[in-house]
């Protein structure tokens, strides 16, 4: 069956301007057919059933045949009951009567109802949706096969915008990843690695990508896909909804979308467990604002402290100071007048590098990170530490790069702060990687190597990043 009229979008054009911007135009088609939906018929016991359980109503039969129930159903399109299974006495059966023959469900209760993966409050609002999904894939289902193979997604205006604003302003402020050959100067005798040679490399896209964060939603009214501009039919759970951007597609149509979503502020509950690319895309920014502004506020006034990252802050001020991220942003308060104690501001740094869901050297990547601290040759080491480093995220990438530049210059004052280079990565070896299996046996284990590869990013930042 053909489309309606208005599903074109031929000739249409986007511009650059986002007052400019037009509204794709919907494809009513699949909408028409769930207006052309059957609507249930609930077909009543004339009997009281004692064994009729109290979340069931007088569409309960109780134990009959399936043919007894195809009769009482038959030559009403959309007509449904509730039988209990004779092959399996205490389980229950919807029996729904659809293009001239009966279907027979298994029937579940869980404080909802259900036959699949969607929940209903109520057996006529299950029967609804499974009529409309019922009619719309019987009706149109070479339409559905291929709803996504002209998308509209890519004509989105406000897509485009994000888009370009992001490429624009990343590429400006980015240092792009170098590639390096480690070589032993023959002139020192040191097993150490000594000079780091540039190689020709192709620059890495500075766009910071991030996959959609889709969940199952129920849509209240009418909604239309934002991939494929058709509509999104059913009851319940008509689609996913992207909960850090907001981006209504079909379930069918999440596995085509891009991985370019922009997260709305607005959508960001909080700072603090947040992934670290959902946050810098944010707001619009290379690195989470709390590594900013507290390695700022710790270069400012804390570099001479005896046991920085060592010595822990008062545990309930470290609360309030991520609390205040939480709540205010980058306009949370961390000066001195706040906290006098330097120590509270590198705890909240490392609290917060600690609780990110993916922690900066990410699960997929611990392992080539730690079988790169075992390698016994120095250059060797290095090479495999540089190679894994540009497999990062792009966020996880700069957000690491800044950190150890900073941790570098934290050991220049270790003569006051007794922060050497091995010191630091004691420091931060876990809290900067995590085993994927948060197993503590593996972590126990993998300490020293932890500790090594922060160690040897500190010490060699400028020829690794």
């Amino acid at each position: 069956m053909a489309a309606s009229s208005n599903s074109s979008l031929s000739g249409s054009s986007v511009s650059s301007d986002p007052e400019d911007y037009q509204p794709p135009i919907w494809k009513s088609y699949l909408y028409q057919l769930q207006q052309e939906a059957q609507r249930p018929k609930r077909i009543t016991c004339p009997h009281e059933m004692e064994s009729r359980p109290k979340y069931y109503g007088r569409e309960f039969y109780g134990m009959i045949s399936r043919e007894y129930a195809d009769e009482l159903l038959a030559g009403a399109e959309g007509a449904y009951l509730i039988r209990e299974s004779q092959r399996q006495p205490g389980t229950h059966t919807l029996a729904l009567r659809f293009g001239h023959q009966t279907l027979n469900y298994r029937l579940f209760y869980d404080g909802k109802h259900f036959v699949g993966e969607k929940r209903f409050e109520s057996v006529h609002d299950l029967v609804t949706d499974a009529l409309i999904t019922l009619y719309i894939e019987t009706k149109a289902a070479e339409y559905i096969a291929k709803m996504t193979t002209n998308p509209i997604y890519e004509h989105l205006g406000y897509t485009s915008l994000i888009k370009d604003k992001m490429v624009h302003r990343l590429s400006r402020v980015r240092t792009e990843p170098r590639r390096v050959t480690f070589q032993r100067d023959e002139r020192i005798s040191s097993p150490l690695v000594q000079r780091g040679a540039l190689k020709d490399t192709p620059e890495k896209q500075c766009f910071y990508e991030k996959i959609h964060n889709f969940k199952v939603h129920t849509f209240r009214g009418p909604h239309w896909c934002e991939y494929c501009a058709n509509f999104m039919w059913g009851l319940i759970a008509q689609g996913v909804r992207c909960s850090d951007c907001g981006l209504n597609v079909h379930k069918q149509c999440s596995k085509l979308v891009p991985s370019d979503c922009q997260p709305d502020l607005r959508r960001i509950k909080k700072v603090f467990s947040c992934d670290l690319t959902t946050l810098v895309k944010a707001h619009n920014t290379t690195r989470p604002m709390v590594v900013d502004m507290c390695i700022r506020e710790i270069e400012l006034r804390g570099m001479k402290s005896e046991g920085l990252y060592r010595v822990s802050g008062f545990s309930e001020h470290v609360e309030d100071v991520r609390l205040s991220f939480d709540r205010d942003g980058d306009k949370a308060d961390i000066s001195a007048s706040a906290y006098a104690d330097i120590n509270i501001i590198a705890g909240a740094l490392k609290l917060y590098l600690r609780d990110l869901p993916i922690p900066v050297i990410t699960f997929d990547l611990y392992s080539k990170f730690i079988q790169a601290a075992k390698l016994p040759i120095a250059e060797s080491r290095l090479e495999a530490i540089h190679e894994s480093l540009l497999q990062l995220p792009p966020a996880h990438y700069e957000t690491l790069r800044y950190l150890m530049a900073h941790l570098k210059r934290v050991t220049q004052f270790e003569k006051d702060n007794l922060m050497t280079s091995e010191n630091l990565g004691i420091v931060y070896g876990p809290t900067l990687m995590q085993p994927p299996e948060q197993n503590a046996l593996t972590t126990l284990n993998d300490m020293r190597q932890q500790k090594l590869v922060v160690q040897l990013m500190i010490e060699h930042e400028d020829v690794l990043f």
